[in-house]
């Protein structure tokens, strides 16, 4: 469950940084159809339904930063997956001053204590968050159940539409099979704009379309912004619909058709109100507005925005790309400058840790299958699992054995950049079975003849350690 939840905040702090973007590009598109700002909300509901994404160069969360212990993943990590094992618990936000005042918060592990404090806290707030989700998902089956008692005598007018005198204004209900009900006494004016209206729902799935953003709240009902974004995207749905109306009957309707509306507000029930299922409830003078002000857009004001829209889209749904800087080059096959960048003093800190691994060369023969961290009591130690590739036949007992000299450098390395690690070990699974090695700092100092934390200081220090251990042999 703890794991659920963390990446339920990775996805709500990631749609948040769209959402915000798409609150802004909905300012610059205020000339454009609503229907633009409407389709633009799909990134926002892409971000809270997928976990990973691809990657581009032309991507809005760039700005944001790229948070720590993502490269390769296609996850962005604001909350480090293993934050309950870090000594010194730490987010990234992607900006520096909320990243200090939210790690400020967070307590330190003491060495003696048996369980991490965040771990406490993470499983508390899962417990919170799951309650929250259970408390609004019996809101929502109960409003439904509700309404579909309401509608259960509707007479049929024509077609999927029903008349009722249960309600007091007009609503698209159902999902597999859905239905327009309106109430009783409508004159046929009214009717002819509403029943337009109501059709412009179904034919673009809106009833489909808004449940599922309100199930996307409220698995993210702790996030003001996601509940900002469905009330504006509720808006924009309205708005695109109302906009469908005045294009079909022409714009000498907009008078009547302001009027249908403003009286249908005036005399709504409460069975509706609120309803994450109502349609046409949303921001009626708002609409009103709009609909007076409308004008048909040209041909090429349209494409213009379309190009706009795609590039919108694109931007709100990809990761960024890794900057490459030119002194990030490899080193005998090591990234030094990323090296640097996630030397820790801590061996809980699985992001910094899982940084540094990637940043070294991957023995032949095998791939990376995650990491275990024992930071209890001492020693202090971190489990290195891999997977053997024996895709061609290579890995054998000889193969077994290379692995082990390219393994004890990457050892040296970790044990210069991790200031409390003691043991490193290594598990190679291979069909049922299983490679063990294990390293401990006493065993590189003594291999070195010093304490090999001070290479670590920097560059230059890092670079000699990797050419020592290029021109010396590790083992018998």
């Amino acid at each position: 469950m703890t794991d659920l939840w963390i990446s339920i905040l990775n996805m709500s702090v990631t749609a948040s940084y769209v959402a915000v973007a798409v609150m802004l590009a909905r300012v610059l598109l205020r000339r454009a159809p609503k229907i633009f700002s409407y389709i633009l909300w799909s990134a926002v509901m892409i971000r809270l339904i997928l976990p990973v994404s691809f990657t581009s160069s032309f991507s809005i969360l760039r700005l944001a930063g790229r948070p720590a212990g993502s490269p390769g993943t296609g996850q962005l990590q604001f909350v480090p997956q293993h934050i309950g094992k870090q000594a010194q618990p730490a987010l990234d936000t992607g900006t520096d001053s909320a990243g200090s005042l939210w790690n400020s918060l967070f307590p330190p592990v003491a060495p003696s204590a048996s369980v991490n404090p965040v771990q406490v806290i993470l499983w508390a707030g899962s417990m919170i968050w799951l309650t929250g989700v259970i408390v609004l998902l019996l809101y929502s089956v109960i409003s439904y159940l509700r309404v579909m008692r309401s509608v259960r005598t509707a007479t049929i007018v024509k077609g999927h539409v029903f008349e009722t005198d249960q309600i007091m204004t007009p609503f698209v209900f159902g999902f597999w099979k859905p239905r327009i009900y309106i109430p009783a006494g409508m004159s046929e004016q009214e009717l002819s704009h509403i029943l337009l209206h109501e059709q412009t729902h179904i034919n673009r799935r809106d009833y489909l379309i808004k449940p599922l953003m309100f199930l996307l709240v409220i698995l993210h009902w702790f996030n003001p912004l996601m509940w900002l974004s469905f009330v504006l995207m509720s808006k924009d749905m309205e708005m695109s619909c109302d906009e469908a109306v005045i294009r079909k009957l022409g714009p000498q309707v907009k008078s009547s058709y302001s009027g249908s509306l403003l009286g249908f507000s005036a005399r709504r029930s409460g069975l509706m109100t609120g309803s994450p299922l109502a349609f046409g409830e949303s921001s009626v003078k708002a609409r009103i507005k709009h609909i007076l002000a409308y004008r048909q857009p040209t041909s090429g004001s349209v494409a213009a925005f379309t190009l706009v829209l795609v590039i919108l889209l694109i931007g709100c749904t990809a990761n960024p790309k890794p900057v490459q800087h030119p002194s990030q080059l490899l080193y005998s096959g090591y990234t030094v400058d990323q090296l640097l960048e996630s030397k820790t003093k801590y061996i809980g800190d699985a992001s910094k840790v899982t940084a540094q691994l990637g940043a070294m060369p991957l023995p032949q023969g095998l791939e990376r299958a995650g990491i275990e961290l024992t930071t209890g009591s001492r020693p202090y130690e971190l489990t290195i699992n891999y997977t053997v590739n024996d895709i061609k036949g290579m890995w054998n007992d000889e193969l077994q054995a290379l692995s082990r000299d390219p393994l004890l450098k990457n050892s040296v390395l970790l044990f210069t950049l991790i200031d409390n690690a003691d043991i490193i070990n290594y598990s190679l699974a291979d069909e049922g079975i299983t490679y063990s090695f294990t390293f401990a700092r006493e065993e590189v100092d003594k291999l070195l003849g010093e304490d090999v934390r001070p290479y670590g200081a920097d560059e230059a220090g890092l670079r000699k350690l990797i050419d020592r251990l290029d021109s010396v042999k590790l083992t018998p």
